[in-house]
């Protein structure tokens, strides 16, 4: 059996060579093993391999002693070497072509934003770029000025600079010595100007505002990057605290707080201009370049009704009252009867308008029209009004008067103790009779107290154009109880201010018509022109008739020996007026504590020009209007008459009876 044929290959060259293979013991067929039972190194059998000897053939040797000899097979002649794999060189125009697109829409993306920076959006970056360089600055508008009737000066406005800083272009290590330098100019403390140039995360830091432009100019002169200077207006008050709580103030941005400066803001502020202009690195302007300009336009002025010298003379007795009383508080008002404009208006204590920062909010008000009261007896002239408009009672009308008066649930008396006395309704009035007013008020309905009361102005503004001015308070009719009715009679029970009450007087002196107040006069123009403010509003409010009784009946209260008021008498002039001594509600004690004293009236008796109030609160020594009052009334009026020039009329009061005998 011949052994299995190899697969079938290439065929080497050379003579062909049979290969045999034996069975072994396990039956395979293979290589016999060597004698010592050894399998032959390449593959199974019965011996090794062996080379057959040269020259032998093959089946040559005694069977079964192994595997036949192969025979020897001499090298062949070399192999030639292959041939060189030739490279195959790769297409470039591929290559090229993508390259040539991608460069291609890298340029015309660059190209795109070109023609968007260039053309379409140009206006835009133009814009962004010249708001690097370009500043719009404020051209503030000078502010109007605040006159008196007179034309004098009591508020103006002058030129002035700020000198600010942009921290972040001081070095810190310079800050320090940058701090001294500006200090020594401006005149103020190194270390507040430190502490600004020292803030984080500003570009801005205000160092000084209000100063003046020579000392602006010497800190220009400094010559240091990043401090400016920019135009500032600066609001003077020459007269310091006169008519202060009047003029009122403006605050660090200009406007008006309090007072006329408040209530006029929009005439005198005008409006601002704007100017736009290129600065450089430095913050400095580019001389040369191209700027735009709005001019500014100038406040109005503004021209009161108040006299500065009456003013003063008014603010001047008031405070040494105030000191010398030992009050809370007082005030003064000065009225021309004619015209009802105010000619004084101080209070003590006042506001210094170039210090007002110094002073508690409570005090920059202006406490004549802002300050509320009972008028006390001041307010029985009212209940002369309504008594002689109705004919309930005549001025020589007797009563039997005793110093107790019982009304509902309440016993009232007057000031003083008294017998029982027969007074004429002149009397009552001439020595301040609560228990009288009392007496004639009970003839009159309520509805014609209250419509009296309403009339001369109770329970509302004036309407003068004073800042912060109150209505006072008058109880609706209906809610007034069987006692209230007797001490509104004679000026308790209700409240007013130191304006209501002067504006009561003004219409007595004016024949019984009433002008409202007012204590501006007019506005001033830039080129001077003069706009008076519209005319008062009129009203009647009592007859010609009862206004002359009721001026006799005051005239006797200051002329009269038993006159309350003969402490406001002024030499040669007659003067009409009326005491007032009223308990002062004072949320303090929550209740009625201390006094308020008051004198108001009014001159010449017979041809009324000028009317006067003086009113005190609280005081601790003395506490009668007669007593502390008056003197105040007849030191300002007496300086008013001469200021406006006012001569006596040269007549002589008449002659009236307060009482009888029998």
């Amino acid at each position: 059996m011949s052994a299995p044929r190899r697969p079938s290959g290439p065929k080497r060259e050379g003579p062909a060579v049979r290969r045999t293979r034996t069975p072994g013991a396990d039956g395979h067929t293979g290589r016999a093993p060597g004698p010592d039972g050894a399998q032959p190194r390449h593959g199974p059998g019965n011996g090794p391999a062996r080379r057959r000897p040269d020259g032998a053939r093959h089946g040559d040797g005694p069977p079964g002693d192994g595997p036949p000899w192969r025979r020897f097979r001499p090298p062949g002649p070399p192999r030639p070497p292959r041939p060189p794999v030739p490279l195959r060189l790769g297409n470039p125009a591929r290559r090229i072509n993508i390259g040539l697109a991608g460069m291609a829409v890298v340029l015309s993306l660059f190209a795109g934003r070109l023609v968007q920076l260039q053309g379409l959006d140009s206006k835009v970056f133009a814009a962004k770029a010249a708001s690097l360089r370009v500043r719009e600055e404020k051209l503030p508008a000078r502010r109007g000025s605040i006159t008196d009737v007179n034309g004098h000066p009591m508020a103006v406005t002058v030129e002035a600079r700020q000198i600010s800083a942009d921290p972040e272009k001081i070095p810190a290590d310079k800050r320090d010595e940058v701090a001294g330098r500006l200090a020594a100019v401006l005149g103020v403390p190194k270390d507040g100007i430190a502490g600004k140039l020292a803030k984080t995360g500003t570009r801005y830091a205000l160092l000084a505002r209000d100063v003046p432009l020579g000392v602006a100019s010497r800190v220009m002169d400094l010559d240091i990057d990043g401090v400016n200077s920019t135009p500032h207006f600066q609001r003077l008050y020459p007269g310091g605290d006169l008519a202060g709580g009047l003029i009122g103030f403006v605050g660090d941005d200009g406007d008006g707080l309090t007072g006329v400066e408040h209530t006029y803001d929009t005439q005198l502020s005008g409006k601002d201009g704007r100017q736009t202009i290129e600065i450089g690195g430095t913050g400095q302007r580019i001389p040369m370049t191209r700027s735009t300009r709005q001019e500014p336009v100038a406040g109005k002025g503004v021209r009161l009704t108040i006299d500065r010298d009456i003013q003063w003379a008014a603010q001047q007795a008031i405070t040494r009252q105030v000191r010398t009383t030992g009050a809370r508080s007082g005030s003064v008002i000065v009225l021309d009867v004619r015209t009802g404009q105010v000619l004084a208006m101080a209070n003590a204590p006042e506001v210094d308008l170039r210090d007002w920062r110094s002073v508690p909010p409570a005090g920059w008000g202006n406490r004549a029209v802002s300050e509320v009261f009972e008028p006390g007896s001041t307010g029985k002239v009212v209940t002369a009004a309504a008594a002689l408009q109705t004919g309930a009672v005549r001025p020589e009308t007797v009563f039997e008067v005793h110093d107790k008066y019982r009304c509902a649930d309440r016993v009232l008396g007057d000031a003083h103790p008294h017998p029982p006395e027969r007074l004429t309704f002149t009397g009552i009035i001439a020595e301040s009779s609560n228990v009288g007013t009392i007496m004639a008020a009970e003839r009159v309905t309520d509805q014609s107290l209250y419509t009296m009361l309403r009339s001369f102005g109770f329970g509302a503004r004036t309407g003068s154009g004073a800042y912060g001015e109150e209505a006072g308070l008058l109880p609706k009719r209906e809610t007034w109880s069987g006692s209230q009715r007797c001490t509104i009679a004679f000026g308790q029970g209700v409240s007013v201010t130191a304006l209501q009450m002067a504006g009561v007087y003004q219409a007595i002196a004016n024949g019984g018509v009433r002008v409202a107040p007012r204590v501006v006069a007019g506005t001033t123009g830039a080129d001077g022109g003069f706009v008076p403010a519209p005319a008062p509003k009129r009203t009647r409010v009592i007859s010609e008739r009862t206004a002359r009784d009721i001026t006799t009946m005051l005239e006797a209260a200051v002329a009269a020996e038993e006159g309350t008021g003969s402490l406001a008498a002024i030499d040669g002039y007659r003067v009409a007026g009326k005491t007032g001594t009223a308990q002062r509600y004072d949320e303090r004690c929550r209740g009625y504590c201390g006094y308020t004293a008051t004198f108001v009236g009014f001159t010449p008796a017979d041809a009324p020009r000028l009317v006067a109030l003086a009113v005190l609160q609280a005081p601790e020594n003395g506490h009668f209007g007669g007593e502390i009052a008056a003197p105040v009334f007849k030191e300002v009026m007496t300086f008013a008459l001469k200021t406006r020039k006012i001569p006596p009329t040269g007549t002589t009061p008449p002659s009236v009876r307060m009482g009888t005998d029998g």
